[in-house]
């Protein structure tokens, strides 16, 4: 396992797979139980990861009780991350939900406790509520950093435009800065290429890839029988292979690991960390984790990386189909496009 920095507000050194804990548990009905859940926790951490990934309603807080306990006697070896927003039980009240101070503050003191330890590494902001200014959210992360509870404070599946708000009041009041973006991000879902993370690189902020491979749609699974989120999770955060174009992507995939002599998951993994982001595996099982964590061994060549970005394209949307037009980037760089050198990096 290779270490990365966590964007460029922070010192913070990471691995290059995060693993996420929506697995660990099965109040939801799926999931690993708790011994299963250790196993795949020593291996990853006998392969080098620090890094991982929670919120408090996975699997009803069960997920955080499980890492309290796998981290206890070792809490500094890890960057520990959890969420709120959508409250903790399946009968979560309105005031314990949403991005406000108030669900903030309780939702950490909670977190703390089933995670037994005494501040949380990264703390995310689970998904936009839609109503809550993000003059409240920033303030709120500023007070829990203040407090020592929380060190760092990210934003998870946000608009883009809301999450270059935060990072600019943050750095203009001078409080702490939102440090990571989380989104989805895999070749059956790349509608955050268009504005989110251009956003989050420009920024500065570490990116994370949530269902790298589709909810398993891309390791070619389905098409074998087995069921996994396609049913266990009702459905939910899981690409269906639906439409022509997600069926020769998979073809796609399973041509290219049939000529390297891998699986069509380290492709699909190897794939999204190639686009600059820090992808995260939500294992299942020890076979599933090893197979995910075998990805931070693959290169893809500029061949594999051009066959699957040309299968994977989306139609360009607005203004983009103007700025990247040539005559357009012709006429504002004087004719001398491409005899300009500009930086590799998205400006913000």
């Amino acid at each position: 396992m290779r270490y990365k920095l966590f964007g460029k507000h922070t010192g913070l050194r990471v691995s290059e797979l995060v693993l996420g804990a929506g697995n660990f548990g099965t109040r939801w009905g799926h999931g690993a139980e708790p011994q299963e859940a250790r196993r795949i926790f020593e291996a990853y951490a006998e392969a080098g990861g620090n890094f991982i990934d929670t919120a408090d309603g996975y699997q009803f807080g069960q997920s955080e009780e499980i890492l309290g306990d796998l981290l206890t006697g070792r809490r500094n070896e890890f960057v520990l991350a959890t969420k709120f927003t959508m409250g903790a039980g399946p009968d979560a009240n309105i005031l314990v939900t949403g991005n406000s101070r108030r669900a903030m503050i309780s939702s950490v003191e909670a977190s703390l406790k089933r995670l037994k330890t005494d501040r949380i590494d990264l703390y995310w902001a689970h998904v936009a509520d839609s109503v809550t200014p993000m003059e409240e959210i920033v303030r709120g992360f500023e007070d829990l950093v203040r407090a020592g509870k929380i060190l760092y404070a990210g934003l998870s599946d946000f608009p883009a435009w809301r999450v270059a708000r935060a990072a600019t009041l943050a750095e203009l009041r001078g409080v702490a800065p939102i440090a990571g973006l989380q989104v989805e991000h895999s070749l059956v879902e790349r509608t955050t290429e268009q504005e989110l993370l251009p956003a989050g690189h420009a920024l500065g902020l570490g990116v994370v890839a949530w269902s790298p491979l589709g909810g398993g749609m891309l390791t070619g699974k389905y098409r074998r029988g087995e069921k996994g989120r396609a049913e266990g999770f009702g459905g939910k955060v899981f690409q269906p292979e639906n439409s022509p174009q997600r069926t020769a992507i998979l073809d796609t995939l399973i041509a290219i690991a049939d000529e390297t002599g891998v699986t069509p998951g380290e492709i699909a993994i190897a794939w999204v960390a190639a686009k600059g982001s820090l992808p995260i595996i939500g294992p299942r099982s020890l076979a599933q984790l090893e197979n995910n964590l075998a990805a931070a061994k693959l290169t893809l060549s500029a061949d594999q990386l051009t066959r699957l970005d040309d299968v994977s394209a989306l139609a360009p949307v607005f203004p983009y189909t103007i700025l990247n037009d040539p005559a357009t980037r012709q006429r504002f760089t004087g004719g001398q496009f491409d005899a300009f050198d500009a930086p590799d990096e998205p400006v913000a």
